[in-house]
This record gives C-alpha cells, structure tokens and sequence, in this order.
C-alpha cells in the first residue's frame, strides 16, 4: 500500500470512495460476517467501503502511510487511556507532515450553557447533552446488547486546552482550533460534514516533518 492515504475512522455511514474508512464497531464486524449478511441483506447499515478497524489498536495499514486522518465524534466514547493509544496510533500512521484532524463534542461549551442556565433543569439538561447521565439502566437481554453494541456513552471529555496538552504530548505540531473546511486540504470536504462541527471542538495538528 503506497503512501498518500486519506483515512478516516470511526467512518459511520460517511464512506467516499477516495479514502480508507474504518469502524469498530462490533454491528459492522456482524454485517461483514455470513449469518449478519444474511440477517441484513435487506437493510445493511454501512455502506460497503467502510472496513472494520479498531484505531486503539492500530488500523491494517504502514506505519508513516497517511497525508491525512479524520476522526469525528469518537475520541470521547474512549477511556482516556484507550484515547492516548488512538492518539499514538494516528501519530504513527501519518507521513512526516502529515495532517490529522479531529471533532469532538467541546466539554467547556457544555459547561458555559449549564453555568447560564437558572433552571431547575439545569443538571438535567446537562447530563443529557452531554451524554455524561442515564435515566434509565438497560435490563433486558436484548437492552444490554443494544447498549453493548451502540457504544454511545461519552467516557471521556475535552476542551480546547486540555486536548490541545493531549496532541502535544504525543508528538503533534501546529496544533490549532479549526473549523470546517479551513484545513487547506479540498480532500478534507470529502469527509466533513458541516452539522457534526455545530458545538464541537475541531482540532487540527500534524507530524513533524
């Protein structure tokens, strides 16, 4: 595999054909499989150019590979220590100056819009936007597995400060604040989606060369 590569994981149903798209899920493993195939030749959920492939440990490709990795909304469904081996390995799979790019729900946006609001539904509202509470414990067979499989809770948070700290520890330079579509890179477009940066923290940062 030549060097050049755009990739992006924790792709979801956003697959373009010029980059490698991966996903961990456990419900794509399932639809790759014989009896998820079967089960869901009617209705599958990834399109066929996203691949299975699991960021913490590290995707199927050279190391030094990539002029460029997207990665959005899925840091913070990590653990902080599985976070700093996606961070290690995104390092480590870009070319000398290569670019990675990362969205992220903005932790001091959450905090800013509940220290404003005077309701009593204040933490409440909080704990919901954030993904950081449940109302209710899945208890059924088939609830568990929903939850097992859907990944959604948010296990760890970041502002612009701390994961700006987060990239510098493990390598990256220019590290900045971004938004969507300013990564002079039009090959970014491919895979950027306007509405996933609305309350988000983008970040942008890259090898050294």
């Amino acid at each position: 595999m030549s060097g050049g590569l755009y990739v992006q994981y924790g792709c979801g149903l956003c697959a373009p054909e010029s980059w490698l798209n991966f996903d961990a899920s456990l419900t794509l493993r399932f639809e790759r499989s014989l009896v998820g195939f079967l089960y869901t030749r009617n209705g599958r959920r990834f399109p066929r150019r996203a691949r299975y492939g699991d960021i913490v440990r590290g995707l199927p490709i050279p190391e030094r590979s990539c002029r460029g990795i997207y990665s959005s909304h899925v840091l913070e469904h990590l653990a902080l220590e599985d976070c700093d081996r996606a961070l290690a390995n995104s390092f480590r799979h870009l070319e000398p100056g290569g670019v990675f790019r990362l969205v992220v729900p903005d932790f001091a946006a959450y905090i800013e819009s509940y220290l404003q609001d005077s309701s009593d539904r204040a933490t409440h509202v909080f704990l919901e936007s954030s993904s950081l509470g449940r109302k209710r414990r899945p208890r059924s067979l088939d609830g568990l597995l929903r939850d097992w499989l859907g990944n959604s809770a948010h296990l760890w948070m970041w502002d612009e400060r701390s994961m700006a700290a987060r990239l510098r520890d493990h390598g990256f330079v220019d590290i900045r604040r971004a938004s969507c579509g300013d990564s002079g890179d039009n090959r970014f477009a491919e895979v950027e989606n306007p509405d996933r940066f609305v309350d988000a923290l983008a970040m942008q940062c890259a090898r050294p060369r």
